[in-house]
């Protein structure tokens, strides 16, 4: 710290603080703002960049394809239903837009995802990726 003293109950806090893993200070930062009601945003992040460069963070490779809305254009977002999901006849296609937000599809892969995605707002839908 800087040349300020700590009073001898709060510097035994920060040595028991040091001990730590960063996994369990996160742990910790969490307990108390929940307790407290408090956000220790800005000095999260600060402590946090040394460790993520040291850390990467896991890519998320399975997306859910979600439907939000159909659009104005109805005619062309059941077709494109249809191309991703050709289970589905032509009423539930149309029942299947009209009743959005629908999940689409469940935990497909990265590239396949983006593709419906892509599909999709081409007819003049509104997708999310999850």
């Amino acid at each position: 710290m800087e040349d300020k003293k700590l009073a001898a109950n709060l510097q035994k806090l920060v040595d028991e603080i040091k001990k730590l893993s960063l996994m369990e200070v996160a742990d910790l930062v969490k307990a108390l703002e929940d307790e407290f009601g408090v956000s220790a945003a800005a000095p999260v992040a600060m402590a946090a960049a040394p460790a993520a460069a040291a850390a990467p963070v896991e890519e998320k490779t399975d997306f859910d394809v979600i439907l939000k809305d159909g659009g104005s254009n109805k005619i062309a977002a059941i077709k494109a239903i249809r191309t991703l999901k050709p289970e589905l006849g032509l009423g539930e296609a149309k029942k299947f837009v009209e009743s959005a937000p629908q999940t689409v599809l469940e935990a497909a892969a990265k590239d396949k995802a983006e593709e419906a995605k892509k599909t999709l707002e081409a007819a003049g839908c509104v997708v999310e990726l999850k």
